[in-house]
């Protein structure tokens, strides 16, 4: 299809801490360079994005502080902000799910569903603060951890041993804001009938999207659809964030994952007055870039959401990237172990391009990556500095040199075999770059510039400019190569700022700066050509466009972040240290420490009978990588093999547990794990020493059969 205009959205970003480098390679790095790529093709773009500044999230991260959750989002907007700008990302607007404007277009787009009839009403039974006349979202919820014991757990999980939790499972439980035992109390929400648009999401998706859609998220994609959808609350009871539009909600907001997405269409509204034509017509190409996380929002919920009003685009692509770790461990904003984008530009001033290389050329297009400073130094050195920079100095400096600091002219009699193949080259590294751009394979396209970049370091190289001059009178001799050779090259530098401009702006400027061009040569309809620079013209002195990193950088880099690891961990151990008593009390002697952990809160047949426990056979068992604790295993079910991720990799040797018959809680919400999506969990018994024991059949039971 010919599309007439080209809709880029990024996933905005919680508005409750800066960004880290995970989040720029994950999705607003190549974003960034799909929208400048477009410019250069002189199409219609609006890149999109704002900060996320609604949610759980925001209201913790204001009682962590002591300041209202509008203190924190103006804190980090401004930061979060200002860290984009200065890496060059190139929004066309930059907005805030707290302006009136997205208000008022997610309360519009509700009330639209609403008087549709599209939300089903519901009752539940959630956690209520009476004391604070408040109900408690999970994360509002601390108690004890009933597999560590840590005493300030949250609802949703324990952050000193891992474990995911529900309110449910804490022993203790009180409320987050007063210490009070929460009690349980009925709330009405409205739902969004997920399950209802599950047969046109597979047609759109499995049938539409399989080809064209990444593997990792057409995979999960499917992998939802397969395990069935269900309805969502499309509201939760706080009082923070966008009020739910309905005389009988008080009290009530729209879910962030409702509001959220939304954002995207108020920013465009707050862009432009032509905003429909970006959201209604059918010839705009909607990209929505993101990470692994919120695969399912983008693109199975949000699509609903959209087919549900009726009236906008689809997405085209959502072209999510995996997760990037740091020095082997992933990113952590609790434990700190991260590289904040704005301290990196305190700490690399004018290095933004080098930041922007080493994430793009090490992009978690299909797989994790990792980060390390050792591999941010080597690519600069041996990348950036010795082939990209490299080649541009040298042919600036001989240029002066030998050829007057002008652009030398070519006797077409004097073209050889090896000038016609790099003027071959170029134009084809045009074609290239484009195809991987046009692909969303940003990485193999930064590759194809540095490549060309390599390749007219080869021919500087064999030609030898500086061989050809040695005294002037040998120069006078030479001179007809000599300026064919750095004509060439200064050619070729020409189109290297065109093509690397999408993925390194700051170098194509200094770049364009060098040869006394208008900015209207990184067009990309001029890549190719070799006549880009006049014969006759003079050019500026290079200039270095990076600089190495030095052996002192890395070793500060790294002691920073152990550094900072020590202190949020020793932080978090005074955290979850209970009050020191009066007087000390007593420790445990060693056979109680065995002893079997305290019963939970009773339960009724009902909440037992939402258990589809199930027989299944491991057929397969593996180590997760980089995870001591994790086994993938295959289950045969009976009528299908399922994947699932178990932590009982230091008990249990994968070899040795092949055809072990296991119980599944078979219905558990699937969760991801190291990439890995685990659909349900097995059942284990702890013994008093820590030995896992397999909670098995007695005989030996069909695969599938259901355990009661």
């Amino acid at each position: 299809m010919d599309y007439k205009r080209y809709l880029i959205t990024a996933a905005l970003p919680y508005a409750n801490g800066p960004v880290h480098i995970g989040h720029l390679a994950g999705c607003y790095l190549p974003a960034d360079i799909y929208a400048r790529y477009q410019r250069a093709q002189k199409r219609d773009v609006k890149f999109v994005c704002g900060s996320d500044e609604h949610g759980v999230p925001i209201t913790i991260r204001a009682m962590k502080e002591g300041i209202t959750p509008q203190d924190v989002v103006d804190k980090y907007n401004t930061i979060i902000k200002d860290s984009f700008a200065a890496m060059g990302i190139s929004f066309d607007i930059y907005s805030r799910t707290s302006n009136a404007i997205h208000h008022d277009t997610s309360q519009a787009f509700f009330t639209k569903l609403f008087n549709d009839g599209v939300f089903e009403e519901r009752e539940s039974e959630q956690y209520y603060d009476a004391s604070k006349d408040i109900f408690l979202a999970d994360r509002y919820i601390l108690g004890t951890c009933p597999v560590c014991g840590n005493e300030n757990a949250y609802g949703d999980q324990c952050e000193r041993c891992g474990s995911t939790l529900s309110p449910e499972q804490l022993l203790n439980p009180r409320s987050a804001l007063s210490s009070a035992v929460p009690i349980k109390k009925k709330t009405k929400h409205w739902y969004f009938p997920l399950d209802k648009y599950e047969p046109w999401l597979k047609e759109w998706i499995v049938d539409g999207k399989k080809d064209s859609w990444k593997p990792n998220v057409y995979g999960q994609c499917k992998s939802w659809l397969d395990s069935g959808l269900q309805p969502r609350a499309m509201t939760r009871d706080s009082n923070w964030g966008v009020p739910v539009p309905l005389a009988d909600a008080k009290g009530k907001v729209l879910y962030v994952w409702f509001d959220a997405p939304i954002g995207y269409i108020s920013a465009t509204k707050e862009l432009t007055n032509q905003w429909s034509d970006y959201w209604c017509k059918e010839d705009t190409k909607l990209v929505h870039f993101i990470g692994k996380d919120n695969i399912v929002f983008h693109c199975i919920i949000f699509p609903a959401m959209l087919k549900a009003h009726g009236g906008f685009v689809l997405p085209d692509n959502v072209p999510a990237n995996e997760f990037l770790n740091i020095e082997g461990e992933k990113v952590s904003t609790s434990r700190n172990w991260a590289v904040w984008v704005n301290e990196y530009i305190t700490d690399f001033p004018d290095q933004q391009d080098t930041l922007r290389y080493v994430l793009c050329s090490n992009a978690p297009e299909t797989k994790d990556n990792d980060f390390t400073w050792k591999d941010f130094q080597d690519r600069t050195n041996n990348e950036l500095v010795s082939i990209f920079g490299n080649f541009i100095n040298r042919t600036f400096v001989l240029m002066h040199k030998l050829c007057n600091g002008k652009v030398p002219p070519v006797k077409d009699e004097l073209i050889n075999d090896a000038d016609r193949q790099l003027a071959e080259e170029i134009k084809n590294a045009k074609t290239k770059v484009e195809n991987c751009l046009e692909n969303y394979k940003f990485r193999d396209g930064l590759f194809e510039v540095i490549d060309l970049a390599r390749k007219g370091n080869k021919y500087l190289q064999d030609n030898a400019p500086w061989s050809l001059s040695k005294t002037p009178e040998i120069q006078l001799l030479n001179q007809g190569r000599i300026d064919i050779c750095l004509h060439l090259c200064l050619q070729l530098t020409a189109n290297l700022s065109i093509l690397i401009n999408p993925f390194l702006p700051f170098t194509a400027g200094k770049m364009i700066k060098m040869m006394k061009v208008v900015d209207r040569i990184l067009d990309w309809e001029n890549a190719g050509k070799i006549n880009l620079l006049k014969i006759g013209y003079s050019l500026r002195a290079p200039e270095l466009l990076f600089r190495k990193i030095e052996d002192t950088e890395v070793a500060e880099q790294v002691e920073k972040l152990r550094n900072n690891l020590k202190q949020a961990t020793s932080q978090k151990m005074e955290q979850n240290t209970p009050p020191v008593a009066a007087e000390a009390a007593p420790q445990p002697k060693p056979e109680e420490a065995l002893a079997a952990p305290a019963q939970k809160p009773e339960i009724t047949i009902d909440d037992f009978s939402k258990m589809d426990l199930r027989v299944g056979t491991i057929l397969k068992a593996e180590k997760v990588e980089k995870a001591d604790k994790l086994l993938k295993l295959e289950l045969d079910m009976g009528n299908e093999i399922r994947t699932v991720v178990s932590g009982i990799a230091l008990h249990f040797k994968p070899e040795e547990i092949i055809g072990k018959q296991v119980t599944v809680v078979a219905n558990l919400a699937p969760r991801k794990m190291r990439g890995i999506e685990s659909r349900g969990m097995i059942l284990m018994a702890q013994n008093g020493d820590g030995r896992l024991i397999f909670v098995s059949p007695l005989e030996v039971a069909d695969n599938g059969s259901e355990v009661r």
